[in-house]
C-alpha cells in the first residue's frame, strides 16, 4: 500500500477514534481536527448548508474568516460575500451572539460554549457578470456552481478557518445524492451510506486549510476518465450538460499534450497525480460567464463554453491545462515567501509575477514548438499577438511594481499583462540565455536550478531572487532585469529577435475571424442593441471575400441571434472558428437580409509578423535551432 494513503487512513482512524472517546481532553479545538460537513442533499435556493464543528475552545472569544483572496486569483472576491444565515450554536443547540466583523469575518464571544457554526453559501456562477476576470464576483474557474445535476467545489467558497486554529487538519464530510459522480483531488478516506440508500457521505482529510483551498471538487452528472502519462497518473472529470463532448472525446488531446510537457520537463516532477476539472457552460443566464482557468498546485479548474467545436476545445484545452499544468515548476517548486505563507484575508504579493504567470506561459507556448505540436510559423503567430495584446497595456510601467501592487489602480486594470509581456519578458531572458551560453542553456534549465536550490518547501527572498538569477546566470539579464522588469523602459523585440536571425516585418499575415492585429473587427451599438462589422473587416480576407461591407449587422450566427447580451458568448465562439467551418450567418446592411452559408477558410490580413531574416548568419540560424528545439 502507497505510504501516503496508509498515513492518511491512519489519521482517519484516529479522527474516528477521537470523535467516539471525547472527554475534557482530548475534545480540545487545539487537538482534533475540524470538522466540517457541506450538504448537497438539502439545496435551499441554490445555497448548500455548511457546518462547522472545531471541538471545544478554551479562549473567551474566536475569529472565523472566509477568504477575501485566494491564491492565484491576484483579485478580491470576498468569499464572505455569499454567505446566509450564519448561526453559532452553543452545546445546548442555543443561538449566541455573532458579531459581522466585515464581509469575511466572524467573531463569537463567550467561545467556550461554542458547538459549532452553521451557514448557506450560494452560487456564484449566476450571478457572475459577462467577461468574469477582473470583476467584483468571483471569476468562475475560482468559484461555486450549486445546480441540480452540477456542483463545482472550489472549497475556499465552502470553509473557512479560525484565526487560532491556521494549522488545524480538517475533516470534510460532503453528502450528496447517491447516483452522482465525484470527483476529488482531495484524499478520499471514507464514505457511508444513508438508510433509504439515497445520500452517500463521503469523508476527505486534509492537513491544513491550504489543503481544503488547493483541492478542488466536482459532484454530480459528470464523466470522469483517467490514465497515466508515465508515472503521473491523469484524472480528467468533464461536466457537459447537453453531452455535447465528453471525458472520453478529449482523452486523447489532453494524453498527447501532457506527454509532451512530460517530455519537455524531463526530470521536474512534482506530482504523482494530477486531476483537470472541466466545466462547460451552456450560456444560458445562470451559467458560467467567465472562460478560463485556476490553477491548483496539482490540480486546475477550467471552464468554457459548451457550444465550442470539439477542434476549438481541444485547442483550447491543450494552451490552458498546459499553463495550468507548468505551475507545477512555478510557483509549487519555485515561490516566493508571499506565496508559501499566503494570508487569505490580508494578502501581500510578490514582485515576480513575471515568473509565477509569465514564464509559465511562455513554457506553455514555446514546448509546443519545441515538441513538434506546432510549426516554427505557428509560433512565431503566437508571439505576435502577445506583442500586440501587450501594447495595448502599459508598456512602460515597472513589472515588479506592477506585481506587488496588484490588487489596487493603476496596476489592478494591468494584471491580464502578465499574460503578454510577461511571457515575453520569458522568452527574452530565455535567448539571452542561450545566447550566453552558446546555446546550451535556457529559461527552462534555470527553473530546474532555482527549483534544485528551493523547491517546494523552501521559499526564496523577494528582494533577493534576481540578484540571485543573474548570479546564476549571465551580466545581461542584469541589465535586462534593470532595464525591463525592474525598470520601466519599453522592450524592442527586434533587439532579442536580431540574435536568433528574426525580425518583425510587415507582410500578409494569418489572421482571426474577430480579432486582427489585436483589435476587434466588430463594434457594438448599445442604443440600438446591435452588433456590426467595423471598417477593418475590409483588411481581413475571408470576410472581404464572402462580400462582408462596414456596418453590416449581425444578425444571427449559426441559428443563434445576436444581442448585446450574449455577444461576448457568440462573439467568443467565432474567435475559436477553425478552418474547415460550415458556417451560416446572417447580415442586416440597410433593411436587407445577406445570408453568408460557407466553409471557413484560412484568414489574412497585412500587417507585422516575424520573419525569418534572409540574411541570417549560421551562428544566428544554429542559436535559433537550440532555442525553439532545445
Amino acid at each position: 500500500m502507497n505510504t501516503r494513503i496508509l498515513s492518511v487512513l491512519c489519521v482517519a482512524i484516529l479522527m474516528a477514534s477521537c470523535n467516539s472517546t471525547k472527554t475534557t481532553q482530548n475534545d480540545l479545538a487545539i487537538n482534533i481536527p475540524i470538522e466540517t460537513a457541506i450538504d448537497l442533499v438539502n439545496i435551499n435556493e441554490d445555497r448548500a448548508p455548511v457546518t462547522i464543528n472545531p471541538g471545544r475552545f478554551t479562549t473567551e472569544s474566536v475569529t472565523y474568516r472566509l477568504p477575501r483572496v485566494v491564491q492565484g486569483t491576484y483579485e478580491l472576491n470576498d468569499f464572505g460575500k455569499y454567505v446566509d444565515d450564519f448561526k453559532a450554536l452553543d452545546y445546548e443547540g442555543n443561538e449566541m451572539p455573532v458579531v459581522k466583523v466585515d464581509l469575511n469575518t466572524w467573531t463569537i464571544a463567550d467561545a467556550k460554549k461554542l458547538d459549532k457554526i452553521t451557514y448557506l453559501v450560494n452560487d456564484t456562477f449566476d450571478i457572475e457578470v459577462e467577461g468574469g476576470i477582473g470583476k467584483d464576483e468571483p471569476f468562475s474557474p475560482s468559484g461555486v456552481n450549486i445546480e441540480p445535476n452540477n456542483y463545482v467545489l472550489n472549497l475556499h467558497g465552502f470553509i473557512g478557518y479560525f484565526d487560532s486554529l491556521k494549522n488545524s487538519q480538517y475533516k470534510l464530510d460532503i453528502a450528496a445524492p447517491a447516483d452522482f459522480v465525484r470527483s476529488s483531488a482531495l484524499q478520499t478516506v471514507g464514505s457511508s451510506t444513508s438508510e433509504d440508500g439515497k445520500t452517500i457521505t463521503t469523508s476527505y482529510f486534509a492537513p491544513r486549510y491550504f489543503d481544503i483551498t488547493d483541492n478542488p471538487m466536482m459532484f454530480g452528472d459528470l464523466e470522469v476518465e483517467e490514465f497515466q502519462v508515465g508515472d503521473i497518473k491523469i484524472v480528467l472529470s468533464v461536466y457537459s450538460p447537453n453531452k455535447v463532448h465528453s471525458a472520453a472525446s478529449l482523452k486523447e488531446t489532453i494524453f498527447k499534450m501532457m506527454q509532451a510537457q512530460k517530455t519537455y520537463l524531463g526530470d521536474i516532477n512534482a506530482t504523482p497525480r494530477y486531476d483537470i476539472f472541466l466545466y462547460l457552460s451552456d450560456g444560458k443566464e445562470n451559467s458560467a460567464k467567465g472562460f478560463g482557468a485556476l490553477e491548483h498546485h496539482t490540480s486546475t479548474v477550467v471552464v468554457f463554453l459548451e457550444s465550442m467545436s470539439e477542434e476549438s476545445l481541444a485547442e483550447n484545452m491543450t494552451h490552458v491545462v498546459a499553463h495550468e499544468f507548468f505551475h507545477i515548476v512555478t510557483p509549487l517548486s519555485v515561490h516566493s515567501e508571499d506565496i508559501h505563507y499566503f494570508d487569505y484575508n490580508n494578502p501581500t504579493f510578490s514582485k515576480h509575477l513575471w515568473m509565477y504567470e509569465g514564464v509559465t506561459e511562455y513554457f506553455s507556448v514555446l514546448f509546443q514548438v519545441d515538441q513538434g505540436l506546432d510549426d516554427d510559423t505557428e509560433f512565431y503567430k503566437k508571439i505576435m499577438e502577445k506583442i500586440e495584446y501587450s501594447k495595448r497595456y502599459d508598456d512602460a510601467m515597472s513589472f515588479t511594481i506592477m506585481s506587488e501592487n496588484v490588487l489596487k489602480e493603476p496596476y489592478k486594470s494591468q494584471y491580464i499583462n502578465v499574460y503578454q509581456k510577461g511571457a515575453l519578458i520569458g522568452m527574452c531572458i530565455d535567448i539571452l540565455m542561450r545566447e550566453g551560453s552558446n546555446g546550451q542553456r535556457g529559461i527552462l534549465s534555470l527553473m530546474k536550478e532555482l527549483t534544485n536550490k528551493y523547491g517546494k518547501n523552501k521559499p526564496f527572498e523577494d528582494d533577493k531572487i534576481i540578484d540571485e538569477i543573474v548570479e546564476m546566470t549571465y551580466p545581461s539579464l542584469g541589465v535586462f532585469f534593470s532595464d525591463h522588469v525592474v525598470g520601466d523602459i519599453p522592450i524592442d523585440y527586434n533587439k532579442f529577435f536580431e540574435k536568433v536571425g528574426l525580425e518583425i516585418g510587415e507582410g500578409r499575415v494569418e489572421t482571426n475571424y474577430i480579432l486582427m492585429n489585436g483589435a476587434p473587427i466588430v463594434s457594438g451599438d448599445p442604443e440600438n442593441g446591435t452588433i456590426f462589422f467595423s471598417e477593418a473587416v475590409l483588411e481581413n480576407s475571408f470576410w472581404a471575400d464572402q462580400g462582408v461591407k462596414p456596418n453590416d449587422v449581425i444578425k444571427t450566427v449559426d441559428g443563434s441571434e445576436m444581442t448585446m447580451a450574449n455577444a461576448n458568448t457568440i462573439l467568443g465562439e467565432m474567435f475559436n472558428w477553425n478552418p474547415g467551418k460550415e458556417i451560416e450567418v446572417k447580415l442586416d446592411r440597410e433593411g436587407e437580409e445577406i445570408v453568408i452559408k460557407t466553409t471557413t477558410t484560412k484568414t489574412y490580413t497585412n500587417g507585422a509578423g516575424i520573419m525569418e531574416k534572409e540574411d541570417a548568419t549560421d551562428a544566428q540560424k544554429t542559436l535559433r535551432e537550440a532555442w525553439l528545439k532545445g
